[in-house]
């Protein structure tokens, strides 16, 4: 708050405005315009010096502006000996001077802020309300009184005129001088911050300037208000340093003509005032042109620097909305990227555990192998698993949050499609993993059935990773809001101290050195944040050594009533093909040698006899060629992907057309998902595949139960 009340800059201060020395020049200055006025017009019109004094203590350091005081204050006393004052009045008047400038740069200090930025209308404003106007009147009131006092003068007509006139004048340079000398020494601020060019500029001013002299050195017509257009022109488009200069110009030419006589303001009728008939008509009129000053400036400056900020706010919207946009396009770029990392590192992952996954399934399900071969087969198919899934959490998590499709569901489908990926686990575990489905017969619910099933997948896979006897139940119940789904499991339960970071990622219950379960901490989150995007939320109830309940609440709205139950996937052997006499015939596509091997084996093993190709154009040339039940398609190839191929294929007569073709990829997100069925595949099976999967969609395709393929138009409405 001292800082605030200082009278001099603060020496940390950064110094603007001219050096000292000119300061003094300016005063000096304005005194012999001041004695010029005094001896040829016998009137002052505007009285600077105090306007000067006080910009010099708002700019400098308190060594230089001490300096500009002693040197003005000195100059001014030698003004006052030339003009032929004596006695305490060859001192008041230097006195006064000094005061009024000291108490007004005090007070704008205080009131403008450090930075007195006049720039601001706000400050603008504070500086004539809180600082100038009191600062004239406290030394209006000390000069007057003392003055009074030491000549027993009363308190007539002419002393109150002379003291709105002292008040008027000594205003007036405040207002002119002292906002114009600090805008001055920030005119950098104003680079760019004007709507007109150099041209337009002097074209302004020089309307200002013909029109001023054509309205004051003309007696006969009282067109005073002429000089507010140029002027007003002047402040809306120009800068508030140029607007006080201009106004300097116009106070110089309007007052000159004023003293000598000419111009609208010697037009003023003024009125016959008692006790006023000793002062000087011209003193009077003085007073009428001063109120035009006051008014001009009162007008012109508050417009000028409203102008200039808004134009400096437009400015910084046009920066910010540019950032804006950059920073959107980054965003957009890194989400790009993101998801094109994304893409990669799934397709990378996924591929070599196709290899792994699928020769462990075959080594298991070769006759002849020992027991104890078999089941390190099997650890090798679960470690390939449990791989898997950590790949998709961390994916998954990655991902963030997509957009929610919506669509009618059968939850106790989308509740198998869950439990399946678990089931080979919990068989071996010998768990009974099973659906207690309470819903009414054939209802369906509206939500999006990937959050649900990526919801529901990491707590049946916890369920079983963390049961080491027993069961696991996944119930669905009606709710009054939605549906209720509990995952139930009689496994080792939760210690309650972990139960409040239970579904933070990263965080884990058993996460000790010596722990016994794998996992990365992801799946409870991400379980948490599907039910979230479902508008829903999840619960616990657990007990150490009894097991644990995750209750999901989800306001899901029901939907029409399926009118028939939907056939169950076919878990026999392959179907017959439409030729009795022969196997089924299946094509693999994959650039992968040891993709295509394992898709053979397993289709062996089922019976079916397999054509293996590298790329889309082979694939195109087997079709032509040959006739197939199946066509088992790669994405990524050279030559030609599986995407075009599929297109092209769509685009064969009948019936090599309409043969079934279903994705089997490693590219397993759900914008790939889309973009193969857009390309007219049937289905999409994503890589690691496994024994189950390849025989449920190799019966599917053989009876007619695949997915009807889009046409170009379905897929471009989709």
């Amino acid at each position: 708050m001292r800082g605030r009340w200082r009278l001099f800059r603060h020496e940390a201060g950064r110094v603007a405005g001219p050096p000292a020395w000119a300061y003094v020049l300016l005063f000096a200055l304005s005194q012999l315009i001041g004695h010029w006025s005094v001896a040829t017009y016998g009137q002052v019109a505007i009285w600077l010096s105090n306007g000067i004094l006080a910009a010099a203590l708002l700019q400098l350091h308190r060594r230089p502006a001490i300096t500009v005081l002693t040197a003005c204050f000195a100059i001014n006393i030698g003004s006052n000996m030339i003009r032929g004052d004596a006695g305490f009045l060859l001192w008041l008047n230097a006195l006064m001077n000094l005061g009024e400038a000291s108490l007004a740069a005090l007070l704008a200090r205080r009131v403008c802020g450090a930075a007195l930025d006049m720039r601001r209308p706000r400050r603008l404003v504070a500086f004539a309300l809180f600082a100038a106007i009191p600062a004239v009147l406290a030394t209006a009131a000390v000069g007057y009184g003392v003055v009074l006092l030491a000549r027993q003068t009363p308190l007539s007509p002419t002393v109150l005129f002379n003291i709105y006139s002292f008040f008027i004048v000594e205003l007036l340079g405040l207002l002119l001088v002292t906002p114009i000398l600090l805008l001055v020494a920030r005119a950098h601020r104003f680079e760019g911050m004007t709507r007109a060019h150099r041209p337009e500029a002097i074209g302004l001013v020089a309307l200002m300037v013909a029109v001023t002299v054509a309205v004051f050195w003309q007696d006969g017509t009282p067109l005073l208000f002429l000089t507010f257009l140029p002027m007003l022109l002047i402040g809306l488009r120009l800068s508030p340093t140029m607007a006080a200069a201009a106004l300097i110009l116009m106070a110089a030419l309007s007052g000159v003509a004023t003293l000598t006589g000419h111009g609208p303001i010697h037009l003023t009728r003024l009125p016959e005032a008692a006790g006023l008939e000793a002062v000087p008509p011209m003193l009077r009129r003085l007073g009428v042109y001063n109120l035009f000053l006051l008014a001009m400036v009162g007008t012109v400056l508050p417009i000028s620097t409203v102008m200039t900020e808004r134009r400096r706010l437009e400015a910084r919207l046009r920066a910010r909305t540019l950032a804006a946009q950059e920073a959107r396009r980054k965003a957009e770029d890194a989400a790009a990227a993101r998801s094109r990392f994304l893409a990669m590192m799934s397709h990378e992952m996924r591929t070599p555990l196709n290899g792994v996954a699928g020769f462990a399934d075959a080594l298991a399900g070769r006759p002849g192998l020992d027991a104890e071969a078999v089941r390190q087969a099997r650890q090798i198919r679960e470690s390939s698993d449990g791989l898997l899934m950590l790949v998709e959490d961390i994916l998954d998590f990655a991902r963030g949050d997509d957009a929610l499709c919506v669509e009618p569901l059968d939850l106790a489908a989308v509740a198998r499609e869950a439990v399946t990926p678990s089931r080979a686990a919990a068989d071996a575990r010998g768990l009974t993993l099973s659906i207690d489905d309470r819903l009414p017969p054939r209802a369906r619910f509206t939500g999006d059935r990937r959050a649900l099933r990526q919801a529901l997948h990491p707590l049946i896979a916890n369920a079983v990773k963390f049961t080491d006897h027993g069961e696991i139940v996944v119930r669905l119940d009606r709710a009054s809001d939605g549906v209720c789904i509990r995952v139930s499991d009689t496994g080792c339960g939760i210690d309650p101290a972990f139960l409040p970071t239970l579904f933070d990622a990263f965080a884990q219950a058993d996460a000790s050195i010596g722990r016994h379960h794998a996992g990365a901490g992801l799946g409870l989150a991400l379980a948490a944040r599907h039910v979230r995007r479902l508008g829903g939320r999840i619960e616990v109830d657990s007990h150490v050594g009894e097991g644990s309940t995750f209750i999901l609440h989800l306001p899901l709205p029901r939907a029409a009533d399926a009118v028939e139950e939907a056939r169950p996937t076919p878990e026999v052997e392959p179907a017959p093909s439409a030729e009795p006499d022969r196997a089924p015939r299946v094509l693999v596509v994959d650039d992968h040698p040891v993709n295509r091997e394992v898709a053979r084996i397993m289709l062996e093993a089922f019976g079916c006899d397999v054509v293996e190709v590298c790329d889309g154009q082979q694939a195109l040339d087997a079709v032509a060629e040959q006739s197939f039940d199946l066509v088992l398609m790669d994405v990524r190839m050279p030559t030609m992907d599986g995407l075009e191929a599929t297109r092209r294929i769509r685009a064969m007569p009948a019936p090599e057309r309409d043969l079934a073709v279903v994705a089997m990829t490693a590219d397993a997100m759900p914008e790939d998902v889309a973009r193969c069925l857009a390309a007219g595949m049937n289905a999409h099976m994503a890589k690691p595949i496994n024994q189950a999967g390849l025989l449920a969609t190799v019966n599917r395709a053989l009876s007619g139960d695949l997915p009807a393929a889009r046409t170009p138009a379905e897929a471009e409405a989709a």
